[in-house]
């Protein structure tokens, strides 16, 4: 009795630390979830108030956002485009390395530009707006320079299966239309017929044709032959006898 309750409880205490278990993980991955949805919302809420800045406020503040954006842009796409290619291709994880090395420079740029466009002193932002410019083109090149390697190598890897594909294919499409074969006295047997075109009726084995004359050797049986149409009598039709004359 006492063996059954420790086992009902060390079961009941399982479930419970099972439980437990579950509900933690689900709690983290919608809190995971949450942050994920809240950052693409703030994002996405930034990337409108720098579209907007950039075609509604003229001057160095509009030139800032455009920065900013075009930054932003080519980062996120190139994180995008690595990613999802790393999934596939492990020999994309040098890309990846220095794709994160890069967004180093990248966030620092982006804070930088941040900063700037609160500085009421607009002559100083100003004359620092080349250098700015020059850094930003630098490190969208570079982003663009990994996210189209990274695409022409995916293209290219597709194109390549796509042509042994092709391959194996024509190969099997060839051997399945090899249907006439020869048998094992050399004689080949007959292709099969083409779509919409009914076969050729074959005589059966050992069967005569109409053309060959009949084998009559004598002490062999005859093969019933059919009656003949022009009979005007039947079997069960008794002959007429001929009339005897006296």
């Amino acid at each position: 009795m006492e063996a059954a309750i420790m086992i009902l409880a060390l079961l009941f205490f399982a479930f419970v630390a099972l439980g437990v278990y579950v509900g933690v993980k689900a709690v983290k991955a919608a809190k995971r979830g949450v942050e994920r949805t809240v950052t693409q919302a703030r994002r996405t809420v930034e990337d409108t108030a720098l579209r907007a800045k950039s075609y509604g406020q003229p001057g160095v503040t509009g030139e800032l956002a455009q920065l900013r954006l075009k930054l932003r842009t080519s980062m996120r796409a190139t994180q995008e485009a690595l990613n999802a290619g790393a999934a596939e291709d492990a020999s994309l994880s040098e890309s990846l390395a220095l794709f994160r090395r890069l967004s180093a420079h990248g966030h620092e740029l982006d804070e930088e530009l941040r900063r700037l466009e609160r500085e009421p002193d607009r002559a100083t932002v100003g004359s620092l707006m080349p250098g700015l410019r020059e850094r930003t083109e630098r490190i969208t090149r570079s982003a663009e320079s990994l996210r189209w390697a990274a695409r022409d190598r995916a293209q290219k890897f597709a194109e390549d299966d796509l042509d042994a594909l092709s391959s194996q294919i024509d190969m099997e499409a060839g051997a399945l239309r090899h249907w006439s074969t020869t048998d094992g006295n050399g004689t080949a047997e007959p292709e099969a017929p083409e779509a919409g075109r009914p076969a050729a009726a074959r005589p059966e084995p050992g069967a005569r044709t109409r053309s060959e004359p009949e084998d009559e050797t004598p002490g062999q049986p005859q093969a019933i032959t059919a009656p003949d149409p022009r009979q005007t009598t039947y079997p069960w039709q008794k002959t007429a006898r001929p009339e005897t004359t006296n």
